[in-house]
């Protein structure tokens, strides 16, 4: 691991524990292991003394559970001792395929179910636990993040709630408004962004890519997500371009104004592959309407790129646009929740995010700084550099 000579350096700040609640389980299985086999290997100048004595183990995870009665109300329970443990806690609110037992109905899982889980693991920790970071890929209430009229402010609320309860740090991967973070100034709040193994999952599924302004560009569908796209163009050293939402104010469907067009700003895309990169896909409404945009001006293949796919509506409107021509991949992180029948799909690439979590938590399980985890510009770099090289 590219983190050792740093980590030998250091004494972790509690033994390592994870908790994935149920509906992140699978993922924190992967994580765990790639601690087990990392810390398997690592031989620390104090391995054999009583200060590292539960630093290498079988597991990291600790047993935790979320128990219904029947009326539906739920208790946080944790199966084993967490005193002075260093806890990660991990939660994926968008799960939408758990289901509990309500007065003999079967109720599926909501975001608010999930936050509601965590809280209770936290509760049940009891504060003996030396630190509790939470890391909670999709940031739960993100959407809801700003005031336009006289509305509640759930996501400021959620996360002055978790650092009410004892937490630490949270940890979040592409948060719709980084902005949010002001709600708790005096706490750890990191957002992270996947551009590297979106880069890395294009290039390793995509041959004979070329990598430049006459080839290739970057889109933001809208103006809320230049940040993002910007950063990607600039690490890969391409133009810029962005659609803009015009919008009927006149009117509410669903609980926002419903768009009339989509308008774009930048330089021709005509026979230019281009990444259409966005935080989340919902029902993809916006992602297919901005792709066949950018169709009717003869941009060559389209990849969409989302940290967050939660498919809303299905993923018929998908199937039909690559059956058109008007995408050539789609690519989201398993951060949430994957169904089968995504991972089936000839034009889905899937970005494991596992390794990139395993990485954050060994590291600042011995106090050391991520920030070079959180911008990945060298590693975007080198992997540019090894493709180019193998396809030249």
């Amino acid at each position: 691991m590219a983190n050792d000579k740093r980590l030998l350096q250091t004494l972790p700040t509690g033994a390592l524990g994870l908790i994935p609640l149920e509906s992140f389980q699978e993922m924190g299985e992967k994580v765990d292991k790639y601690l087990v086999k990392w810390r398997a290997k690592r031989e620390h100048q104090l391995s054999d003394t009583i200060t590292l004595n539960s630093y290498k183990r079988s597991t990291y995870i600790v047993e935790a559970d979320c128990p219904r009665f029947g009326s539906g109300e739920a208790k946080g329970v944790i199966k084993e001792s967490v005193r002075g443990y260093d806890l990660y806690l991990m939660v994926d609110v968008t799960n939408h395929h758990m289901t509990y037992s309500l007065c003999g109905h079967t109720n599926l899982m909501s975001p608010d179910d999930h936050f509601a889980d965590l809280k209770r693991i936290i509760a049940a920790v009891g504060g003996k636990a030396r630190r509790i970071t939470v890391i909670i890929p999709f940031l739960y209430e993100s959407r809801q993040h700003k005031r336009t009229s006289r509305e509640s402010l759930d996501c400021a609320l959620a996360l002055q709630d978790l650092i009410y309860m004892g937490v630490d740090n949270i940890i979040t991967f592409d948060a719709h408004d980084p902005k949010v973070q002001n709600a708790i100034p005096l706490k750890g709040f990191d957002t992270v962004q996947p551009a590297y193994q979106f880069i890395k999952g294009i290039l390793n599924n995509v041959k004979g890519l070329k990598i430049d302004n006459d080839h290739m560009m970057v889109i933001s569908p809208d103006e809320g997500g230049t940040n993002r796209a910007i950063y990607l163009a600039n690490v890969l050293g391409l133009d810029m371009g962005m659609f803009y939402k015009r919008r009927d104010y006149s009117k509410v469907i669903d609980g926002r104004n419903p768009i009339v067009a989509h308008e774009f700003l930048g330089a021709s895309v005509e026979g230019k592959d281009v990444l259409i990169i966005d935080d989340m896909i919902s029902s993809g409404d916006s992602m297919i309407d901005v792709a066949t945009e950018l169709k009717k001006r003869k941009a060559n293949r389209i990849f969409m790129i989302a940290t967050f796919g939660l498919f809303t509506n299905g993923l018929e409107k998908f199937d039909k646009a690559y059956e058109d021509g008007i995408i050539y991949r789609l690519l989201t992180t398993n951060l949430t929740w994957q169904d089968e029948e995504l991972l089936k799909k000839p034009y889905y690439i899937n970005c494991d995010m596992s390794k990139y979590i395993a990485y954050i938590i060994d590291t600042l399980n011995h106090d050391v700084s991520i920030s070079d985890l959180l911008d990945p510009y060298d590693r975007i770099y080198r992997l540019l550099d090894r493709y180019r090289k193998e396809n030249s």
